[in-house]
C-alpha cells in the first residue's frame, strides 16, 4: 500500500506574460502514482508571493475573463507601495489574497474530483518572473 502521505514538485514555465496555466492532467498523473486507488485529499499549493491556484472552467474563455478582471481589480499601475520590480509589480503581491495560493481538492477512488468544467489552474500575473514550483500533496 502507498504511504499515506505523498509530495511532488511541478516545475511551471509561465513565460512573460500573465497566466492561467492549467494543472488538472499533472494532478491526474500525480494522484495516478501515489494515490494507489484511496480516498483522500490533493492539497495545490504555490510557495511565491504573487502567485494563486484557482479552481475553474478553461478553454471557453473564463481563463482570459479571470485575467481581465484581475487586470480590473488590480491594475498595474503606480498605486502600489510595493514597487521593486516591473511597473505595477505590487499588484502581484496582493494577487494572493484574491486568488489564495492553495486549493485542497477531494480525491475518491484515486481520481479527482472536480466538477464537469472545473480545472486546477495555476494563477500568474507576475511577468518577470517565468518559472513557478508547484507542490501537490496527496492524503489518503
Amino acid at each position: 500500500m502507498p504511504d499515506a502521505f505523498t509530495t511532488t514538485v511541478l516545475n511551471i514555465t509561465t513565460g512573460s506574460r500573465e497566466t492561467v496555466a492549467d494543472l488538472t492532467r499533472d494532478c491526474e498523473e500525480f494522484l495516478a502514482r501515489a494515490a494507489g486507488g484511496r480516498d483522500g485529499l490533493l492539497n495545490v499549493f504555490v510557495p511565491h508571493a504573487t502567485a494563486g491556484i484557482a479552481v475553474l472552467e478553461t478553454g471557453a474563455g473564463s481563463d482570459d475573463d479571470l485575467l481581465a478582471a484581475l487586470r480590473t481589480l488590480l491594475p498595474a499601475d503606480d498605486r502600489w507601495q510595493h514597487r521593486h520590480g516591473t511597473p505595477g509589480h505590487g499588484r502581484d503581491h496582493v494577487l494572493p489574497a484574491l486568488v489564495p495560493p492553495h486549493a485542497t481538492l477531494p480525491v475518491i477512488a484515486g481520481r479527482l474530483e472536480l466538477g464537469t468544467w472545473q480545472s486546477v489552474c495555476l494563477v500568474d500575473t507576475n511577468i518577470s518572473k517565468d518559472n513557478r514550483q508547484v507542490r501537490l500533496s496527496f492524503l489518503g
